[in-house]
C-alpha cells in the first residue's frame, strides 16, 4: 500500500507520475534524478527546489505553472458564517438531545 504524500511537491510528483503511468524508476530516468530522490519527494522526506520539481514534472510530460492572483476571501466568509450559526446549531442539537432523552425515559418498554 502506497503512503500518501506529505507535501505539495510530493503530491504533484505522485499525481504526475501516476497520470503518466510511470514507475518511480521510469520517472527518475526521464528526469535525470535517482529513484530514491523520487521516493523521498513523494513521501515528503525531501523538498525539491523549483527547478528540480519542474524537471521531474517534465519527465512525466507535465509543466509547473505559477500564477499570482488576488486573495479569495470566500473561505473566510464561510468561516464567519459558520461561527455566527454555531451557537444556534449547538442549541438546536441540545434541544433535540433533550427531546430524545425525554422520549426514551417516557417509554416503559426498555
Amino acid at each position: 500500500m502506497e503512503e500518501s504524500p506529505t507535501s505539495t511537491a510530493g503530491a504533484l510528483v505522485l499525481l504526475a507520475r501516476e497520470e503518466a503511468g510511470l514507475s518511480q524508476r521510469e520517472l527518475a530516468k526521464r528526469a535525470g534524478v535517482s529513484q530514491a530522490d523520487i521516493a523521498r519527494i513523494e513521501s515528503g522526506a525531501r523538498q525539491p527546489s523549483i527547478p528540480t520539481l519542474q524537471r521531474i514534472l517534465a519527465g512525466a510530460d507535465k509543466e509547473l505553472r505559477f500564477r499570482l492572483a488576488p486573495i479569495d476571501d470566500h473561505d473566510q466568509v464561510l468561516r464567519a458564517r459558520q461561527a455566527r450559526r454555531l451557537p444556534a446549531a449547538k442549541e438546536a442539537a441540545a434541544a433535540r438531545h433533550r427531546r430524545n432523552v425525554a422520549a426514551f425515559s417516557a417509554n416503559p418498554k426498555r
